[in-house]
């Protein structure tokens, strides 16, 4: 083709930076399937693909709208072809004259996309930003200056991967495999997110296929539209370079899901099966559902009935627009982030993945194009974005699949987020129409976000048309001690709210108009089982002292004032971990010395002389928190994080040392009103030591604080998360007042494997004797100098975990708050003599699994392990 006198420039970035954009001014193509080839032979000429990439370009305009609006078009291949693509890169056809698109669309720049990365969010904010900017946009489609377009189209963006939708292909690719799901609730969130992670590795294409249905593994949202249910059969193929790899990595990722989604949903089915409750002194009307979580609620319903969600569309600037969706996507993943983090802590990353899952649903390629397409056409960045969720949830739902409509349910709830986010007058959703007296709450069902939502003062129990024991609902109701029912069908949402229902969780059931007879009996029975859990309270609140006489510290994790009172009510005798960092996650600025200060002095006040614990600001790995301007890190489980921050970050660390002394200066005034002046309550520690100089830098800053403001002296100690500060525990100890062993993140860096990660849920595991030897190097270090040891994991909350961890020294023990009577009465009935057995032969075992055997063989040597 003869382009005389017009300029064409290809500048390649190389390959430490982003390639920039490849530039033909001047083009005049005869219609849009020219202009597609001829942009695809600048991108196949540049080495970004190969050459029959313009034939999926040329298909992928007969799937998807590649019309961004005023004049720019982005066309780009099928998702499936993605393995035709070498590196990323954007090509650019410049048309002065302008090209038919589609009827009534005029194309002037044909920005041609080849991308395998899923950045694709700054590409189109870009884009967007230009389509704002009319009179350079008119320079643009005329200029004859190509380092213009290049210029203009390079800013603030990455070349990425825009509008990819699957093409429905029902014959398979070259290499295959057939699977038959195992998992008991189907293809859910949870796993599908793995799969997605594992296919994004490769270069492949790859297609996943169900009878006529397929999709692409790549893409959150098109797995999920699949609608797999336990026992459909799946063919699993691909082509390419890598097809092979691909697919063993794929298979290997389905098949190590199965002991994890099967383990999760026995454990949510043996939590939630039925057992006697109470009978009714006589036949009364009842709606059968399934149990969710045990426990009798008397009280009027309130029916939370379905709500559309109005949003007022506010056109606005594209370039704010952009802004303000791109800033709203970054808060929601750090708020999903926190979720994962404290789900993760108290439930497991299986139920963790709940909230990654979600996360992932940010990511989906069409769906941020469809919002992007709708602002270029006019609209407000609110309202496109909540059309977008809501076209996207309901071609989900209307498939009439009941595990589709469930994943729709969770694009719409963390559609809510990010609503809440653009639009403040949508923050708080449908939860706050909630009556001021307390009431049994009935819904079609509740999402993550509904539920972090409940207060357990204004909600007696929980009563849904939809889910099941192993709902989002069902989990959260154990966790708050609601008494739960669910798949109760749609006749509860019939119930008229302020009627009077007795609800019993034990055994599914809603009994319907109770006479005074029948409420009366209900209270009564209530009433026994109110004085059955006052003797366990009793008990609870005895010391968890072995037979022959040794004392261990049982202790709370708890990270807001409010929530210490539960915890002392369960046993606790202080708090041994505060997370800090959750004072940052969730909002959009961080707190201030005095609002630090506030919690702090709250939190000292309402332990009334008990010890608290309070872990430093630990920002970084799984939590990132935008609002902080963290650099971006490649892997931040590796990166800059917890103490390596805090001295790279003074005013992060300087307001909360602050804080802290200012609140023990005033407790330990507060108290020597009413007895005499003793030491405050607490202790800091601070997280991701590994080596003296971070401690000897910490030390220092915290004695220029605490001089500055003459506060008392507080123990500071450290967390041992990782196997240097286990190492040289011996070598630590005589620098800091105590150790509190972080098991979670100790057994992710020992094992080098990362305790989110569902796929390896079930051997991420803390009583891998690698794991237990760390934690015993720790603890002799720390015995000869008299400093106490703690453990604040997940593996302090299992009863025959902490009698592993008291064998092994350790002298403190802090957990969620519902696990504290179960450890204090498994630790009330042994010896520590038969404890520190156990731990030796824990510590000679191969792997977890003996460990684990030990929970019942040790029973026939010594009597241990009945009560566990």
């Amino acid at each position: 083709m003869d382009w005389g006198g017009r300029r064409e420039m290809n500048a390649i970035a190389s390959a430490q930076t982003a390639p920039r954009a490849m530039v033909r001014v001047g083009a005049a193509p005869a219609d849009k399937q020219q202009a597609i080839e001829e942009v695809a032979q600048l991108l196949a000429a540049a080495g970004h693909v190969d050459p029959a990439y313009t034939e999926s370009m040329l298909k992928r305009e007969n799937v998807a709208n590649t019309w961004l609006g005023h004049g720019v078009v982005i066309p780009h291949g099928m998702v499936d072809d993605r393995a035709m693509v070498r590196t990323d890169g954007i090509a650019v056809l410049q048309v002065p004259q302008g090209v038919v698109w589609n009827p009534g669309q005029i194309a002037h720049l044909v920005v041609g996309i080849a991308a395998r990365s899923d950045a694709h969010i700054a590409i189109l904010r870009r884009l967007t930003r230009l389509l704002q900017d009319e009179e350079r946009l008119k320079t643009l489609f005329q200029t004859g200056d190509a380092a213009l377009l290049q210029a203009a189209l390079s800013e603030d963006a990455h070349p990425a991967a825009v509008s990819m939708s699957s093409d429905t292909v029902i014959t398979d690719l070259r290499h295959h495999f057939e699977w038959s799901i195992p998992y008991p609730s189907g293809l859910h969130a949870r796993p599908a997110s793995a799969w997605a992670e594992t296919a994004k590795r490769f270069r492949a294409r790859l297609q996943i296929r169900h009878d006529a249905e397929t999709a692409d593994p790549r893409q959150l949202i098109g797995l999920l539209q699949l609608g797999l249910k336990q026992g459909d059969r799946i063919t699993v193929s691909a082509d390419g370079d890598d097809a092979e790899q691909a697919l063993q990595a794929l298979k290997s990722t389905m098949d190590g899901l199965t002991a994890a989604e099967r383990a999760a949903a026995e454990k949510a089915i043996r939590a939630a099966r039925p057992v006697a409750g109470w009978t009714p002194p006589h036949a009364l009307m009842r709606i059968d559902g399934v149990s969710a979580a045990p426990g009798l609620a008397i009280g009027p319903v309130y029916v939370l009935k379905g709500q559309s969600i109005s949003v007022t569309d506010h056109p606005q600037d594209l370039r704010e627009g952009a802004d303000r969706l791109n800033e709203a996507l970054r808060v929601t993943r750090a708020q999903l982030h926190a979720l994962a983090d404290d789900a993760g802590r108290r439930l497991g990353a299986a139920d963790a993945a709940i909230f990654q899952a979600q996360a992932g649903l940010l990511d989906d390629t069409d769906l941020i194009t469809r919002v992007c397409q709708l602002m270029v056409d006019g609209h407000g960045a609110a309202w496109a974005w909540h059309h977008a969720v809501e076209q996207t949830a309901e071609g989900m739902a209307a498939l009439g699949n009941p595990v589709l409509a469930a994943r729709a349910a969770d694009l719409r709830d963390v559609g809510r987020r990010v609503l809440a986010q653009l639009d403040p007058s949508q923050a708080g959703g449908s939860l706050l129409t909630l009556p001021d007296y307390p009431c049994i709450l009935v819904a079609d069902d509740l999402a993550p976000s509904d539920t972090a939502g409940l207060d357990p003062e204004r909600v007696l129990g929980l009563i849904t048309a939809l889910g099941g024991p192993t709902s989002h609902t069902a989990i959260l109701a154990r966790t708050l001690g609601l008494p739960a029912i669910a798949a109760a069908g749609p006749d509860v949402m019939e119930l008229t709210s302020g009627n009077m229902v007795i609800l019993d969780g034990r055994a599914g059931v809603v009994h319907l108009h109770p006479d005074e007879t029948a409420i009366a009996s209900a209270q009564d029975w209530s009433l026994r089982q109110t004085e059955l859990r006052n003797e366990e309270a009793a008990q609870r609140s005895r010391p968890a002292r072995t037979t022959d006489g040794y004392h261990l510290t049982v202790a709370a994790n708890v990270n807001r004032p409010d929530q210490v009172a539960f915890a002392l009510e369960q046993g606790g005798e202080g708090v041994g971990l505060m997370r800090t960092e959750f004072l940052f996650l969730e909002r959009d600025h961080a707190p201030d010395e005095e609002e630090q200060f506030e919690t702090y002095r709250a939190m000292l006040e309402a332990l009334d002389g008990r010890p608290l614990v309070v872990r430093a600001l630990d920002i970084g790995g799984d939590k990132q928190v935008p609002h902080l301007n963290l650099p971006h890190e490649e892997n931040p489980f590796l990166g800059v994080r917890g103490a390596r921050l805090l001295l790279r970050r003074p005013d992060l660390l300087e307001p909360q040392l602050r804080a802290l002394y200012r609140a023990a200066g005033h407790v330990r005034r507060w108290q020597a009103e009413t007895e005499p002046a003793a030491e405050a309550p607490l202790s800091i520690m601070f997280p991701m030591i590994t080596s003296l100089a971070e401690i000897a830098g910490l030390r220092a800053v915290c004695d220029r604080v605490r001089t500055a403001l003459q506060a008392p002296e507080v123990p500071l100690g450290i967390m041992v998360e990782v196997p240097a500060a286990a190492l040289l525990a011996d070598r630590i100890a005589p620098h800091v007042d105590f150790f509190s062993i972080g098991t979670n993140d100790l057994t992710q860096y020992a094992l080098a494997m990362d305790r989110q990660n569902s796929g390896l849920a079930a051997e991420v595991d803390g009583l891998h004797p690698a794991v237990l030897a760390l934690i015993r190097r720790t603890a002799e270090a720390a015995a000869p100098l008299r400093r106490w040891v703690g453990v604040c994991g997940g593996l302090a909350g299992d009863p025959f975990g902490a009698a592993l961890l008291a064998g092994l020294g350790v002298t403190e023990l802090s957990m969620t708050p519902r696990d504290i009577p179960g450890v204090k009465a498994c630790l009330r009935q042994y010896r520590m003599d038969d404890l520190k057995a156990l731990a030796e032969r824990a510590l000679a075992a191969s792997s977890p699994a003996e460990v684990r055997a030990l929970e019942t063989t040790f029973h026939a040597d010594t009597g241990f392990g009945e009560a566990i």
